[in-house]
């Protein structure tokens, strides 16, 4: 709930307007009432744990950047390549998942 502790640092500690948090977060005042006179907002809905296709590929997803970790910066595999790579061996999910492992914006096992 990173989004109720930035409202509520608006509103209490800067001080802003409610209809100023409106148009910064997009939320409807009346939402935005209701996050500052709540005490604590649980999420209704948590989202189950799904394996990714990229899961099987991770600990060869690992070692590849184990290794490019050691060539010179000109001599990388780009993210792009990797996933071309990764085809290869099998796997049928997005480019999309592969630049996100790699940054660390999703996590794989092996990956952390």
């Amino acid at each position: 709930m990173e989004l109720l502790s930035v409202i509520r640092r608006w509103h209490r500690r800067d001080h802003l307007p409610i209809r100023e948090i409106e148009r910064r977060t997009g939320l409807s005042r009346n939402t935005i009432r209701k996050y500052l006179r709540a005490e604590s907002i649980e999420p209704r809905f948590q989202v189950p744990e799904r394996p990714s296709r990229l899961n099987p590929f991770a600990e060869k997803l690992r070692e590849w950047l184990v290794l490019e970790a050691a060539r010179s910066r000109k001599n990388r595999r780009t993210a792009r390549r990797l996933y071309e790579d990764l085809v290869t061996l099998g796997y049928d999910g997005s480019y999309g998942r592969v630049p996100d492992a790699i940054s660390g914006r999703i996590c794989l096992p092996f990956l952390i």
